[in-house]
């Protein structure tokens, strides 16, 4: 008589299913339905996975709003000009644009040996550059090469000649 492959597991949730496992070698289907009968059936793990998406979401969108609104403080607070794009990627911009400025100023300034003055040079190159894709191509970068990178920025990436609008 064949090893079975049709086997009525016992999940751990509590329901009975039915597997087929005749994909399975004849000598490893009894281990694979002892593991099987260790974990929660299909629809009971689909039920918690999506759950667990919709607290993720709320997490995650809770989390973008804290970060938005530090950046909107931090760029008011620098002076630092309003964002050009599109709307959906404006606010990423400001993200992006606050965590690798105040992330180079803590690595250059608080932690290095770049001094407040040399900074500011930074902050007013920084500045001129508005269009959102720009900061957000950056998000990336490492906080040591954003002197480089402002350098290396084209006039396609400033919507005006004037650091202060």
């Amino acid at each position: 008589m064949p090893v079975k492959t049709v086997w009525a597991v016992e999940h751990s949730c509590g329901h009975t299913a039915d597997h087929d496992l005749s994909a399975r070698p004849a000598d490893r289907r009894a281990g694979y339905a002892r593991w099987l009968s260790g974990r929660d059936c299909t629809a009971c793990w689909r039920a918690q996975r999506d759950g667990d998406d919709a607290g993720r979401a709320a997490w995650l969108e809770g989390k973008r709003a804290e970060e938005q609104q530090a950046a909107t403080q931090w760029a008011a607070e620098f002076r630092m000009p309003p964002l050009t794009g599109p709307d959906k990627a404006l606010a990423w911009g400001e993200r992006s644009r606050h965590q690798l400025m105040t992330t180079a100023y803590r690595v250059l300034v608080a932690e290095g040996s770049l001094d407040e003055d040399a900074w500011e040079e930074i902050e007013e190159q920084a500045r001129t550059l508005d269009r959102a894709g720009w900061w957000i191509d950056q998000r990336d970068a490492a906080p040591n090469d954003l002197p480089e990178l402002l350098a290396a920025a084209t006039d396609a990436d400033r919507s005006t000649e004037n650091p202060h609008y």
